[in-house]
């Protein structure tokens, strides 16, 4: 039984962009492939409003978070947590001896400008990691706003966790100034998962050329400059077919049209909102509640696993909550292809199921 995963990913592909990854192999050192992965830069640079150089990466959006910090942290990262993938940011500079410090804020709750001020002001950090959005508590930090304090902040390398927005919200990654903005297929795309994606500026180039220990696979440094003179292959062997998936629905995603696509997903996430607040709470913070994927808390003391059970009869899926927050909260995406009348047919079948009037 084919199952609607209203889960933070990976999410439903449709049948034709699935189709596309069926597409016969070429050879990823040919004409072919340069034009194929060029192509896909060039509507990703449209889809994430910038002019900088976009690299893929044959690795989920924890690659590239991984490879951010390791090639580009040169005296410090300063590491912005409200949930577990900002945890998980720092975890990585750890085990990859790069010196970082950790900056928590409560579940459910965002990291404001002030916070990020505090962090620069002190002058010990030469890069920082925020997430835009985070799947766990379903915040969705107030990027634009922070990004004003950054550049406060010259010598600092600004990265965006956006693997589960990008796609699905606006972006302004070059007015912004993010160096590196980081995504992946999984998400908001509508792909399945695989590959990943991130920005990375002239400033990020500069400063990877002084970081020594980049690693070797996930050295953003080093994809560059074998794209830049390979005219946009890889250093490593690419999925090929996540590629053709990738230029077919990036193609689709331009011809809904980028404000359509961005409010569609507000729309589905204000359905979700409404549904949420006459039945239960929602959880997390409600000035910064997330576009793509909605935290609900379980103030009913409903049996979440028993009620996903039942709706995967029906052919649906929701996601418990994360972690410590099992049980206590549950999760429903709304991102990618959905579109509202999905959404709605998930939240009238739960509320038969719970016995809702």
């Amino acid at each position: 039984m084919t199952r609607k995963l209203f889960i933070p990913g990976p999410i439903d592909v449709r049948e034709d962009v699935l189709q596309r990854m069926a597409t016969p192999m070429i050879g990823h050192r040919g004409k072919d492939a340069s034009a194929l992965q060029k192509g896909i830069s060039e509507k990703l640079q449209k889809m994430l409003y910038t002019e900088e150089e976009v690299l893929l990466s044959t690795s989920s959006g924890s690659g590239l978070m991984e490879g951010a910090i390791r090639s580009c942290t040169s005296k410090k990262a300063a590491v912005c947590s409200c949930g577990a993938f900002g945890d998980r940011w720092y975890k990585m500079a750890v085990t990859n001896n790069v010196k970082a410090d950790l900056y928590k804020v409560d579940m459910g709750k965002a990291i404001t400008p002030e916070m990020v001020d505090d962090i620069l002001s002190t002058g010990d950090y030469d890069l920082i990691t925020i997430q835009h959005n985070e799947t766990s508590t379903g915040i969705t930090n107030p990027i634009a706003e922070i990004a004003k304090v950054v550049k406060k902040y010259p010598d600092v390398i600004f990265c965006v966790d956006a693997v589960s927005s990008a796609g699905g919200v606006k972006i302004e990654t070059d007015k912004w100034g993010i160096d590196i903005l980081i995504t992946s297929t999984q998400k908001a795309l509508g792909l399945p998962p695989g590959m990943a994606i991130c920005t990375f500026s002239q400033k990020a180039i500069q400063r990877a050329e002084t970081v020594e220990f980049r690693g070797t696979y996930l050295d953003l440094l080093a994809i560059y400059k074998y794209l830049k003179k390979k005219n946009y292959q890889y250093p490593s062997t690419p999925s090929i077919s996540h590629m053709y998936a990738l230029d077919y629905q990036l193609d689709n995603i331009l011809e809904e049209g980028l404000d359509n696509r961005f409010q569609r997903h507000e729309d589905m996430a204000n359905l979700v909102r409404t549904w949420a607040e006459k039945h239960f709470k929602l959880f997390t913070d409600q000035k910064y509640l997330s576009n793509t994927l909605t935290v609900i808390e379980n103030s009913q003391n409903i049996n979440i696993s028993q009620l996903n059970s039942k709706l995967q009869e029906k052919g649906m899926q929701i996601a418990n909550g994360y972690g410590d927050l099992k049980e206590k909260t549950f999760r429903i995406s709304h991102m990618g292809d959905y579109q509202i009348e999905d959404i709605q047919y998930l939240l009238d079948t739960i509320d038969e199921i719970l016995d809702f009037k």
